[in-house]
């Protein structure tokens, strides 16, 4: 089983009970305009979604059949991944046995999944959830879109166990791919936690990073190399951040940045 969706209905402090598991989920990676309804592929319902398939029956209340839920990613030892953004908030339409499995369903749904992630994803998830990265560079032939995709993935899978480095450490970020924002925050992902590794996706979450937790401790040193790529594509002032800004807000936390 590929993915699980699991309830959000629940107070914080309860358990958030598995509504399925499932192979693939139709709509999961859609380009508008083409988002179509979801279907769960392959699937294995959980006692909730039972009872919103047992609402189908003549008779039976509506709302019964509404679902809504998280989506997860689940790697092959059984570890849940989770996607931000994605989720399911629709009521079931039908069911038909699966061709995926015996005694697995295929569940249609009256509404799309939410969030989506772009169709481009789909390679992006596949590879991550078979194995994580373990050489550099697996987001330089990207666009800007599956460049944060690929931080999104980065994020999911981000090792929390592993304690921080120590302050004063020097980390050297490969700059010959930083073409665009998103190009920087994977690469200083990879700088700072290694292939595949997350350092923030989004300007507050670099800032968040920076304050301990994700991998470094400041103050540190940050050797950018190759620093004139993102000199010629980072300095539009009316982009969502110029080379020179980014440059600034690391200082300000605590990161002596050498450009070279």
């Amino acid at each position: 089983m590929h993915w699980l969706l699991v309830d959000e209905g629940l107070a914080d402090d309860e358990a958030d009970p598995v509504l399925a598991v499932c192979v693939d989920i139709d709509g999961l990676f859609a380009d508008p305009p083409t988002l179509p309804p979801a279907v769960l592929r392959g699937c294995r319902p959980g006692p909730l979604l039972q009872a919103a398939l047992s609402a189908l029956r003549p008779g039976a209340a509506a709302h019964r059949r509404r679902v809504a839920g998280r989506i997860f990613m689940v790697t092959p030892d059984g570890t849940p991944i989770r996607m931000l953004g994605p989720r399911l908030a629709a009521s079931v339409t039908g069911s038909r046995p699966s061709a995926l499995g015996a005694g697995l369903l295929d569940v249609a749904f009256d509404d799309r999944v939410l969030d989506p992630k772009p169709a481009g994803a789909r390679q992006i998830w596949t590879t991550w959830r078979a194995r994580p990265p373990v050489e550099p560079g697996g987001w330089t032939g990207l666009d800007s879109i599956l460049r944060d995709e690929w931080s999104g993935a980065a994020l999911g899978h981000d090792r929390y166990a592993v304690p921080d480095q120590p302050a004063g450490t020097t980390y050297h970020l490969d700059g010959r791919h930083v073409t665009d924002l998103e190009g920087f925050f994977c690469a200083i992902g990879e700088a700072i936690n290694g292939p595949g590794g997350y350092f923030g996706w989004t300007a507050d979450a670099l800032h968040d990073c920076l304050t301990g937790g994700w991998g470094a401790t400041t103050p540190f040193r940050l050797v950018w190399h190759d620093a004139a790529v993102a000199r010629a594509h980072l300095v539009d002032p009316g982009a969502r951040h110029t080379m020179d800004q980014l440059v600034t807000w690391l200082a300000e936390d605590g990161v002596e940045v050498e450009l070279r």
